[in-house]
């Protein structure tokens, strides 16, 4: 599978095309074996997420094809269910400090392992882990889906596994992430 940090989805083939030639200036741009879905990979990501902020700012038709552009703080690969549970539990409750009385939510997009890894099962599981990490480390935090101060969002293409944590603030700020 691909080596990427970033997932960029498109509405239409007119897009797809679009898309793949504009993401090309960034880095690294692979087609996947899903419908209307890029990765690519690049070598910083908050220097990407501003720089692709900047180009938006100037010119909000960018956006008029693509649907999402999500980078990744965090990327692993996994081999099964358990192993992507396994893995996503430890990045996420690796943020915990940065979660600590705070709300959140978490919402998986998934893209392979279908019948699998079920995104709301998995969304739960893992609001567990890090709501008893929280309340054992003293400074509980609340799933919550209006206005959360933070949101963790979690992208898979085939094996492979990106997560990002995003604040209220930069969820404005970064129109092209739609994390829901």
């Amino acid at each position: 599978m691909w080596d990427w940090n970033v997932v960029v989805t498109v509405y239409d083939e007119r897009g797809f095309r679009l898309a793949k030639r504009l993401m090309s200036d960034f880095g690294r741009v692979d087609t996947t074996d899903y419908f209307n879905v890029l990765v690519m990979k690049v070598a910083d990501v908050a220097a990407f997420t501003e720089a692709v902020c900047r180009l938006v700012e100037e010119s909000p038709g960018y956006l008029n094809d693509i649907s999402r552009i999500v980078p990744a703080h965090a990327t692993f690969d996994y081999a099964s269910p358990e192993d992507f549970a396994e893995k996503a539990e430890k990045v996420i409750l690796g943020w915990a400090d940065r979660l600590a009385d705070k709300s959140f939510y978490i919402r998986l997009h998934r893209r392979g392992f279908r019948g699998r890894i079920l995104s709301p099962e998995a969304e739960r599981a893992l609001d567990t882990a890090l709501l008893e990490r929280l309340g054992e480390a003293g400074h509980p935090g609340r799933v919550s889906f209006e206005d959360p101060d933070m949101v963790i969002d979690i992208e898979t293409v085939g094996n492979r596994a990106g997560l990002s944590l995003w604040t209220r603030d930069e969820l404005a700020r970064f129109p092209f992430l739609h994390v829901d």
